[in-house]
């Protein structure tokens, strides 16, 4: 999959046998459009880049409990990797995030299950603004649940730097 972003591009190389649900659930939201105009909305150095609440909130509510069942973890969580993020199990949905650093055994035991790799484009990656940080409360980034239920208004009046998808697409 290639992601074309407000820092430039990278590609994700997804293997289907790490993680055969996750990695049906990301094509099928990118074949969808899921991830076009979708921003980076928690950036933290040293751990990972997480996207995919949408910036409508009526589609974030269509998705919102459209769980799907949890991978076993069968790949460590490594520099690069993808994986979906959750709050529990078998709660993923929609939102992604990509391993700045290798050693990340604890998401591992945690049941994150990476289900790809970015093969191109690490150095954009890497590049995403990360100053505000840690989601709300915990940090000054955005709250969640804001994005969740305003949409990019909210992050626009508050979050302006955060970078973004332009549009992600199918490739082979």
């Amino acid at each position: 999959m290639k992601f074309s972003t407000t820092k430039g591009d990278f590609v994700v190389q997804v293997t289907r046998a790490w993680a055969p649900n996750g990695a049906d659930r990301f094509y099928n939201l990118v074949k969808l459009g899921f991830y076009d105009g979708i921003r980076f909305h928690r950036a933290i150095d040293d751990f990972m880049v997480q996207f995919g609440i949408h910036p409508e909130p009526a589609v974030n509510g269509a998705w919102y409990r459209a769980y799907f069942p949890d991978d076993p973890v069968v790949k460590s969580n490594r520099r690069g990797f993808v994986t979906f993020a959750h709050a529990g199990k078998d709660t993923r949905t929609t939102q992604i995030f990509i391993s700045y650093v290798d050693k990340q055994a604890r998401l591992d035991t945690q049941g994150f299950a990476p289900f790809g790799q970015i093969v191109e484009g690490m150095k954009v990656v890497d590049s995403f603004y990360k100053g505000y940080g840690e989601l709300a409360p915990k940090g000054k980034g955005p709250n969640a649940s804001k994005i969740q239920r305003e949409g990019y208004g909210y992050l626009d009046e508050n979050f302006p730097k955060l970078d973004a998808i332009k549009e992600a697409k199918i490739v082979p």
